[in-house]
């Protein structure tokens, strides 16, 4: 018997009868049956508690892969490199680059993946005595990728292999310029490719379309790992004693920063790099990541939040506003004082990127209001202006998309008339897909992204056509998204229910993070003790009340005048649904329980 069409299946019933919510959303379980039908035979075949199983099942972990996936290892996840096409070709010519001694330049990119790729291949040279530069480009003046002028100044600066990590896949004029002067390229990225690759010595890359590895949901960093895992192998196998002294398992922590960073899917072999890496994290072995920590103000024990938004935001600084290179220095510095310099200054440029992205959004928002509203007949959030930093309209742009519910585009025009622009999407609609079509249209000067992200460049004369062509393209499939809009939720607790204990089990199940979901729960009908606007972002802070008189404090980031953060200052003294993740937070050395809100809704 076939399936039966979407359309035609039952809605799920409201959970709690919430039809519509603060933020526009019916809430709904996140268990269908089925669901509930494969957590209890989780719990009962494997001994797995009642509320992780749950959670493993409502992320459609099958139930016979339950306990290893509780296990990630990486003696069990980690596959044979050589299963990555060209990885063979790669690894002989780093070898060779080792053994005869040869001056290696690294070309990477400027965000924390591009950061962590680079680092992770510094070092590694570095320990076999081999003369390593990183070459950052400056997003600005250089953009994505290798250029053929960066290509021809390593090589005048002596360069005798050049391996790009985290880009390089479309680079075919500046291999081709390497290659015109004699110089091998090696490229390990991880980026989306069509069959036309350029004529690298290898191009590593487990997205490339001949490539059945299986290892696509790598980040870059995560596809070094693998290249340097065989090459160590090999430099073993060939009797160089150097080889024995490299526990490559000590910079996991540099793969695991990247991947949470990058936001790739935390399945399979990424989800071990994450577990094993905040163990070496939480060393502090590395100076400059333990630099950073001290300045970012670290408590407790290193966390994927901590990576996600501590840590990555800064480093990104350097490549958004500063000196690109930064992070990448910072994760290969050895002495303390030069490892403090760095964090610093990264600490330093991303204040000076918060106060730019402040006045910028303040802009787009005014800009935004006039023309679409509360963007709810809109489509496509388009703004732009001349002045703009183009090294923060992503950042812009994903602000936008979360005020407005609606994918957003934010696009900095310069005084020569170029505009660069970024763009985000809601889940569910494929804004890539969208620009590429714009491209094809001739409205762009370039463009492309995947699903949820995309850049641009467009000529001030076509900005009319296109934000029509882009508002042609998306009305209709972005109303029915937010006709559609649904929050799942795992579960109800109360306040008194939310302890330390259930976070500890909660986090046996992560970490949580693209393609594994946080667990997000309801605190049904609570009373609103106090809620206020905190701090200079505008997070509401509220302390919820149950019947029996247990508390728990939330806190909504960046909500004060938004929908979500109105409902909870108007919502004082009376009883509210509010729906959050749980995290076990410190303060003043002491642990506590927090409620990050993400939604809320009126009881019946």
């Amino acid at each position: 018997m076939t399936e039966p069409s979407t359309s035609l299946k039952a809605k799920p019933r409201a959970f709690l009868g919430v039809e519509t919510s603060a933020r526009g959303q019916r809430w709904v379980p996140r268990l269908s049956p089925a669901g509930e039908n494969r957590a209890l035979a989780m719990a009962q075949t494997h001994g797995i508690a009642d509320l992780i199983a749950r959670v493993l099942a409502g992320r459609d972990v099958p139930v016979d892969e339950a306990p290893a996936f509780l296990d990630p290892t990486l003696r069990r996840l980690m596959p044979d490199p050589f299963n990555l096409t060209d990885c063979q070709p790669a690894v002989e010519r780093l070898v060779a680059a080792i053994s005869k001694g040869q001056k290696v330049a690294i070309f990477g990119d400027y965000d924390v993946d591009g950061a962590c790729s680079s680092a992770l291949m510094f070092r590694f040279l570095e320990h076999f005595g081999i003369d390593a530069e990183i070459y950052i480009p400056d997003r600005i003046f250089e953009g994505y990728g290798p250029n053929p002028q960066a290509i021809d100044s390593l090589i005048d600066a002596g360069a005798e292999l050049i391996v790009t990590v985290d880009c390089g896949s479309t680079s075919h004029e500046s291999i081709a310029a390497a290659k015109a002067r004699g110089i091998d390229v090696v490229v390990i990225d991880h980026h989306q490719v069509g069959v036309d690759l350029p004529e690298a010595y290898a191009l590593v890359n487990p997205n490339r379309e001949d490539d059945l590895s299986g290892q696509g949901h790598l980040c870059a960093a995560g596809v070094v790992f693998l290249v340097l895992v065989a090459t160590l192998r090999a430099l073993r196998q060939a009797g160089d004693n150097r080889a024995a002294g490299l526990d490559l398992l000590g910079w996991l922590d540099i793969v695991a920063l990247a991947t949470v960073c990058d936001v790739v899917p935390l399945k399979g072999l990424n989800r071990a790099y994450v577990v094993k890496g905040l163990l070496v994290a939480r060393s502090l072995s590395n100076p400059g990541l333990s630099a950073l920590f001290k300045r970012a103000g670290l408590a407790g024990p290193v966390t994927p939040y901590h990576f996600g938004f501590l840590i990555g935001p800064r480093i990104n600084a350097g490549g958004r506003i500063g000196d690109a290179a930064l992070g990448s220095r910072l994760l290969t510095v050895e002495a303390g004082d030069e490892a403090d310099a760095i964090a610093e200054r990264l600490d330093e440029l991303n204040r000076q990127r918060q106060a730019i992205e402040a006045k910028m959004l303040a802009e787009a928002e005014e800009d935004a209001i006039s023309e679409f509203g509360d963007g709810s007949g809109a489509g496509v959030i388009v703004t732009a202006r001349e002045g703009w930093h183009p090294g923060i309209v992503g950042l812009l742009a994903s602000r936008l998309k979360d005020r407005f519910g609606r994918p957003a585009f934010a696009i900095a025009f310069d005084a020569f008339g170029k505009g660069t622009g970024s763009g985000r999407s809601v889940s569910g609609f494929d804004l890539g897909r969208m620009v590429r079509q714009a491209v094809e249209q001739k409205l762009l000067v370039k463009g492309g992204g995947h699903a949820m992200a995309a850049g641009l460049t467009v000529e001030p004369a076509k900005l009319s056509s296109l934000r029509a062509f882009f508002e042609e393209q998306a009305r209709e499939a972005v109303e029915a998204l937010a006709a559609n809009a649904v929050l799942k939720l795992d579960g109800a607790l109360s306040a008194s229910g939310a302890t330390l204990e259930l976070i500890d089990r909660l986090e046996a199940a992560g970490p949580y993070g693209s393609g594994h979901p946080q667990p997000v729960f309801a605190v049904p009908g609570h009373k609103v003790r106090d809620a206020r606007v905190i701090g200079t972002g505008g997070h509401v802070k509220v302390t919820l009340e149950s019947a029996e008189g247990g508390r728990i404090d939330g806190i909504a980031f960046r909500a004060a005048d938004k929908p979500l953060g109105e409902a909870l200052l108007a919502a004082r003294g009376r009883r509210l649904h509010v729906a959050g993740t749980l995290s076990g937070d410190y303060w003043q050395g002491r642990r506590r329980v927090q409620l990050r809100i993400i939604d809320s809704a009126e009881p019946d």
